[in-house]
């Protein structure tokens, strides 16, 4: 037996968050032109870089910035604009 196809009565309501705690299973880091580089020579561990990620891409470890996650940071560089030491640089991304 086929599987029935819902119709638009089935559908949830636009912008319903139907499972909540999910975004980690969809890997975004693909929608990314430029991807942050951090220059641990210039970082302060001020952490206004993980304040401003609207991602939480930026990795803390013991109180340290220590990387990005790539797999979910899609590249808009709010990070580098907002770091006070210029310590993230955009790059291009390859293909």
């Amino acid at each position: 037996m086929a599987e029935e196809k819902k119709g638009w009565k089935h559908i949830p309501i636009g912008g319903l968050i139907v499972e909540p705690g999910n975004s980690e299973k969809y890997i975004t880091g693909g929608w990314r032109t430029y991807r942050p580089v951090l220059d641990d020579s210039k970082c302060i561990h001020c952490m206004i870089c993980w304040v401003y990620c609207p991602d939480s891409s930026v990795i803390v470890k013991d109180g340290k910035m220590t990387g990005f996650d790539y797999d979910h940071c899609k590249g808009c560089g709010i990070c580098a604009h907002e770091c006070p030491k210029d310590a993230i640089e955009m790059i291009l991304e390859e293909s």
